[in-house]
């Protein structure tokens, strides 16, 4: 993932090729794909960390399961080497998020503390679970998997990088 602040944000990441065309399977990282339809490029992230601009053909699905044609790609073996890409895309091209939503390259990197104040540490990851997702939460030799439900995130502040939680009891014994 991108780090927090950046002007460049993860939206999701090619998890494999469909068909013999070219097509890729594209996990988005946010609950539906009104983001990437609006866009006609962005940049994908290798994991050898080479960056290549990609143009986006067209798209088919829908939601966080996606599949994408590219232009420059006619093939399955054409494709096969953009597999564990990541898509970037500007903060220009994203649409505005309402004030309780957040694009996860926003939220990783915050520090995490509880209500009273006590430190719990970085949020590293998100994991999508279906209901809902979860923030892993590491500081020092910990680590916590705190829920991301309303009840428990209490506040954001960007400006500050810190996120407040309310933990549910029995969650951590500080």
């Amino acid at each position: 993932m991108t780090p927090a602040g950046s002007d460049l944000l993860s939206i999701g990441r090619i998890t494999g090729t469909h068909g013999i065309r070219g097509m890729v399977k594209v996990h988005l990282f946010a609950g539906d794909d009104s983001a990437l339809r609006a866009l006609d490029s962005c940049l994908l992230r290798l994991p050898d960390g080479r960056e290549e601009a990609l143009t986006v053909v067209s798209l088919q699905g829908g939601g966080r399961k996606t599949l994408l044609s590219l232009k420059g790609y006619a093939s399955i073996n054409e494709v096969l080497p953009l597999v564990r890409g990541e898509l970037l895309v500007r903060r220009d091209q994203l649409p505005d998020t309402d004030d309780d939503e957040y694009y996860w390259a926003d939220l990783v990197g915050l520090k995490v503390v509880t209500a009273d104040g006590a430190d719990l540490g970085t949020l590293e990851e998100i994991i999508e679970t279906g209901s809902n997702d979860v923030y892993c939460v590491r500081g020092g030799e910990k680590e916590i998997l705190i829920p991301a439900l309303a009840d428990v995130i209490r506040n954001i502040d960007l400006t500050r990088g810190i996120m407040t939680v309310a933990l549910p009891d029995g969650l951590l014994d500080l």
